[in-house]
């Protein structure tokens, strides 16, 4: 079937059953959720002008997700991961980490090794709700929103007195969840401190291994290594007027993966070193509101508002020798003759560590929203952002730095009440490639229960410091993979097109999203003959004496294309029983002039899967005043996904099931919730050998167990009963 009647057909099965219920009877909760994402000011989800996916605070209580990577890919259809030791490999609508913005309430995340993110510094238990709005939509987000962005808003516990919770979740592995918080507000100040602590023994599906020119059956290598972290997060915040809000908060971060050391293979199972990553984040800003409360707001009853944002990130990476190990230490300097110097072998020894690389960004953001007459809303603001790299042995020089400084405006239009007109100018200047500008206009029409949305915009985004400067060997069995960083790059921009059709009823929510990127000169590694390596880099790597090296270059694409359709569905088949489905098709495709054979080759971007899909029911039900039941059924899955190194990840479909039971009588100081389920009910294990790509990477049927008890001592408590409730800011302005 071709591609344009499968993207038609789509169309016309969503289109026959939003029209068959309009004479539903139920409305959802989600009609009145709130949103900031898609234009930085507040709209309800019905009328945000730019298209906007949210997982809601029920949602994630009812599904019982143990990671951002198991909700995101549990409850959407447009994300695929592959999770590894550095963090997830994700994919966002066929672009990966790179073009994925990941906030936190409002700001960037930050931790990038080998071109993944550790999601595992996101606490799921302190989420109240994410927001996905996909494609560089917005002019507010800069050069890491080409293919969209997730903004995970935390909960913020902010009535005067005290709250408290624990929570702990174990699990099959020895999985080890643990959150904490404690939050105090009185008066003018506030206090919320967050703990967060993660274990697990990790697994292996097979011990099986292509290496050393053939297939090994007693290799060691786990498909998830043994790994533990910790967060301590900070925030304070003090409102010295109505009008003024100030905070400052901080982060620290420390995680260890542990490697195997018993095997028998040299080259491939016995390791010499377990990694080491350790963050930390610092944070001061606050929030002016203009003018007086009440009728002297305007007629939308909003207050002007300024906000400044300073914040200092910090991501180190280490190997932590366990064994002793033969090193090979670069020195540098004119006296060498050339920028790579000489490499000499060190003995390193158990106990010693060594950095690998320190990433830091500092960032400033200064932004404001003004509700002007005629119905136009601007939001301008300005931005600067500095990121420093310090590699000594993975870089020419030791270290290498980068900024950007960008000017944004945007102005939302209601010219009419069923017209929505949002435009936008954002000014990006970096410092190794000059001035970009990028126009981004989307329109929304409304025709009662029905939203019709149409989206247009450019993007830029600079090499980053890695794919200019980084380059480092990557063990995959018996092959190893020279990855080079490439300062002849050029920038990337592109083309975001989408289509919206959106139904949102008293039992049915349908929404319908085509959408075409296409880049110019996307970057990605990509193979080249030993031969194109730079000569004195090609030295230095090589004289370590390793074997069987294949070379691989961030380069520019000539040109990329993603393209494909979402179907989200959301049926109320009673009160209390809610299916949601999601499905995603997507196809992408790139170019490449091969300079030595005079040709264009044409490549799958790596990763892709035509097919996503995702579906749950959802039931809960109060039986007592003292206890509430949740049930949640649900079930992920996905085609074959395509590589072009180390072949392709299988097509899966998991299962699994959680229960929640929220005991105790509402009203009281104390809470009680446990949880009980099962994840991937039939066993579902892939035994690729390694080092293979897979589809999955779940360790077959497991189960699992959470105990939560919450606190809350609050103005509301009278004769020992309160409003058993947390306070979340979510005001995104």
């Amino acid at each position: 079937m071709s591609k344009k009647r499968i993207l038609a057909i789509g169309f016309w099965l969503s289109s026959v059953a939003v029209l068959a219920q309009t004479s539903d009877i139920w409305r959802q909760d989600s009609l009145q959720e709130v949103v900031v994402t898609g234009t930085g000011t507040r709209h309800l989800l019905k009328d945000a002008p730019v298209q906007t996916e949210v997982i809601s605070q029920k949602m994630l209580q009812q599904y019982g997700g143990k990671s951002l990577e198991d909700i995101l890919a549990g409850l959407t259809a447009s994300f695929a991961f592959s999770e590894g030791d550095m963090g997830s490999q994700m994919q966002m609508n066929g672009l990966g980490n790179n073009y994925i913005l990941v906030l936190i309430d409002g700001k960037r995340i930050h931790g990038d090794v080998g071109g993944e993110n550790d999601l595992s510094l996101i606490d799921p238990h302190n989420i109240e709700k994410i927001e996905i709005v996909k494609g560089a939509q917005s002019a507010l987000y800069g050069s890491d929103a080409m293919a969209g962005v997730i903004n995970i808003i935390t909960k913020k516990h902010t009535e005067k007195g005290v709250y408290a919770d624990n929570s702990t979740r174990y699990g099959t592995h020895n999985d080890l969840r643990q959150h904490n918080t404690v939050a105090l507000t009185f008066g003018k100040f506030s206090s919320q401190t967050n703990f967060q602590l993660q274990r697990n023994d990790g697994w292996q599906n097979t011990a099986e291994e292509f290496a050393e020119g053939m297939v090994l059956t007693d290799s060691k290598n786990k498909t998830v290594n043994k790994f533990r972290n910790w967060q301590l997060a900070e925030r304070l915040t003090f409102q010295p007027t109505s009008a003024l809000q100030l905070y400052a908060e901080g982060t620290y971060y420390k995680k260890n993966i542990l490697r195997p050391r018993n095997g028998r293979h040299p080259s491939c199972d016995v390791y010499t070193y377990d990694l080491r990553y350790n963050n930390a984040s610092a944070s001061v800003g606050g929030k002016w509101y203009l003018g007086a409360r009440g009728k002297e707001q305007g007629a939308r009853g909003e207050r002007d508002v300024v906000s400044l944002d300073v914040d200092w990130n910090k991501h180190a990476y280490y190997y932590d020798y366990t064994a002793k190990h033969y090193d090979y230490v670069l020195l540098q300097g004119e006296e060498y003759g050339d920028q790579n110097g000489e490499w000499f072998s060190v003995a390193m020894l158990p106990g010693q560590s060594k950095l690998q690389s320190d990433q830091q960004r500092l960032m400033g953001q200064l932004k404001g929203i003004f509700y002007l007459p005629y119905g136009h809303t601007l939001n301008a603001g300005a931005e600067y952002r500095y990121d420093y790299l310090k590699a000594p042995e993975r870089t020419e020089t030791g270290t290498a730095y980068d900024w950007t400084a960008a000017l944004y405006v945007q102005d939302e239009l209601n010219p009419l009440r069923w017209l929505n007109i949002t435009a936008g100018l954002r000014l990006v200047e970096n410092g190794n490639f000059g001035l970009r500008l990028t126009p981004k206009v989307s329109t929304m029409l409304s025709a009662g229960d029905f939203r019709f949305r149409l989206g247009w915009s450019q993007g830029f985004k600079a090499p980053t410091v890695k794919e200019l400067h980084y380059r480092y060997l990557h063990l995959m069995g018996s092959s190893t993979f020279f990855n080079i960083g490439n300062i002849d790059l050029d920038p990337q921009t592109s083309n975001y097109y989408s289509a919206n059709v959106e139904y949102r009823g008293r039992k049915l929510t349908a929404a319908v999203t085509g959408y075409v990127n296409k880049l110019d000169r996307m970057i990605a590694l990509v193979n080249v003959p030993i031969g194109e390596i730079p000569a004195g880099v090609t030295t230095a790597y090589l004289g370590d004496g390793s074997s069987n090296v294949q070379a691989r270059m961030y380069k520019n694409m000539d040109d990329a294309r993603t393209s494909g359709i979402d179907v989200t569905l959301s049926y109320k088949l009673m009160k209390e029983l809610t299916l949601n489905a999601a499905y995603s098709y997507l196809d992408t495709e790139a170019h490449l002039y091969d300079e030595k054979k005079d040709q264009t080759n044409t490549v799958i971007i790596d990763g892709t899967a035509h097919h996503k899909w995702s579906a749950s029911a959802m039931y809960s039900h109060t039986f007592t005043p003292c206890y509430k039941l949740g049930v949640s059924l649900s079930t992920r899955g996905s085609s074959k996904r395509y590589y072009e190194n180390n072949g392709d990840g299988k097509a899966f479909q998991i299962w699994r099931i959680n229960t929640s039971h929220d005991l105790g009588k509402a009203g009281r100081m104390l809470a009680y919730r446990v949880e009980l389920g099962v994840d991937n009910i039939f066993d579902y294990v892939d035994r690729t050998m390694h080092p293979y790509h897979l589809g999955n990477n779940t360790s077959g049927t497991t189960v699992y167990g959470t105990f939560t008890i919450k606190f809350n001592y609050g103005k509301n408590v009278k004769n020992n009963i309160y409003s058993p409730k947390h306070n979340s800011n979510n005001d995104e302005d």
